[in-house]
């Protein structure tokens, strides 16, 4: 559509009134649907939000005569992206621990942020976490942080398991960046375009991303994220739409269903690859990590060869070996019908009766499926 992809992102703001009329309409949807008081749709992707909402809390310390705060809490559950966000933005990386089930270690939170009190700026919290768990402490982690003279970022990479079900800007964290190419429709992957907003409550307003060249944004604002005033401007319209053709009750189901497929999936791939974290129910997330450190000692088969191996049923492999080493992080999200679903869980069981053959002796361990893979068409009609 020439209307929506032709307009120069500098052109004069009377001759773009039904541009604008969208980025409101959309940034009063996001609101509605996180919680959060105001929104900047600048940023272009989620870890440049990350980065945005960084210099956000950065300059309202600083506006409180307290730019000495510059200590950042990270979780080792936070996203890859955190800690470098937090060092672009000037903060030092304090990283604290998570237990044996996954969730933040609240005691060794506590006395990190007790620790640091005085330089306390932000803790960065990933919700649900990267292992795949909703932090059954939420509100008491955003407390502790708060009483210490923090402020509390939520990552928002994970949204697509909240909304419609709670609204972060509720229980606790002050910024949150929510991924547009994702939980919002905008097709993900590929390097882009993607579009990460950020949501702040009231007293962080004034600060949020702004521009020299066109008026917008906080009035007191951070200055520009990204070349153009409103990001990707071009593809807002995609959220826009699904917003408004799902509506309420569809929106929140959507994320029931990313929810349900994530716990199909750890359920049936359990008793071939065991998860590894769970929440308190027993239940997963969004996603679910599953184990491959006991198939690397009996059969010396690696994530890598699954990975491979997973090439010749036409998949490309889930994350691997992140958050933890060995192991395979499976996010279905809503998109996927339970068919799809059923016929990789099916290809995942199947390559484990492959690992059993290995590990009977059957097959050996330095040449088999799993090592040859992946197998080319040229391999196929050459054999």
């Amino acid at each position: 559509w020439p209307e929506v992809n032709s307009l120069h992102p500098f052109v004069p703001l009377e001759q773009a009134a039904g541009y604008l009329e969208l980025f409101h309409t959309l940034e009063n949807y996001l609101a509605a649907c996180s919680g959060f008081d105001a929104i900047s749709l600048q940023p272009n992707s989620g870890a440049q939000g990350e980065y945005a909402g960084l210099l956000v809390l950065r300059k309202y310390h600083i506006s409180r005569g307290e730019g000495h705060r510059v200590v950042c809490l990270i979780p080792s559950s936070a996203h890859g992206t955190n800690p470098a966000s937090a060092v672009m933005a000037g903060m030092e990386v304090v990283v604290t621990r998570c237990d044996k089930n996954g969730n933040i270690d609240v005691e060794d939170l506590r006395e990190k942020a007790i620790l640091h009190k005085d330089r306390l700026a932000a803790l960065m919290i990933t919700y649900p976490s990267t292992h795949g768990v909703f932090e059954e402490e939420i509100v008491k982690i955003c407390d502790i942080i708060h009483e210490n003279g923090g402020q509390v970022y939520m990552d928002g990479a994970n949204l697509n398991a909240q909304i419609g079900l709670c609204l972060p800007g509720k229980f606790g964290p002050d910024v949150c960046h929510m991924n547009l190419h994702k939980t919002f429709c905008i097709p993900h992957g590929g390097g882009g375009p993607g579009v990460g907003p950020i949501g702040v409550k009231s007293h962080l307003a004034d600060f949020l991303p702004n521009h020299p060249v066109v008026t917008m944004g906080g009035k007191d604002g951070v200055g520009p994220i990204t070349a153009a005033p409103w990001g990707s401007a071009s593809i807002l319209p995609i959220s826009w739409m699904y917003v408004r053709m799902m509506g309420a009750d569809d929106l929140k189901k959507a994320t029931q269903v990313a929810i349900l497929n994530a716990n199909y999936i750890a359920k049936r791939l359990d008793s071939s690859f065991p998860v590894v974290y769970r929440g308190e129910a027993g239940l997963v997330a969004h996603e679910c990590i599953v184990d491959l450190n006991k198939v690397k000692k009996s059969a010396d088969v690696s994530v890598d060869d699954i990975a491979k191996r997973l090439m010749d049923y036409g998949y490309h492999a889930p994350t691997v070996s992140w958050p933890v080493p060995n192991t395979m992080m499976i996010e279905p999200t809503e998109s996927e019908s339970k068919a799809e679903i059923d016929r990789f869980c099916d290809t995942m069981i199947s390559i484990r009766a492959e690992i059993t053959e290995i590990e009977e002796g059957k097959v050996s361990r330095e040449n088999n499926a799993l090592k040859n893979a992946p197998h080319t068409a040229v391999i196929m009609v050459s054999a």
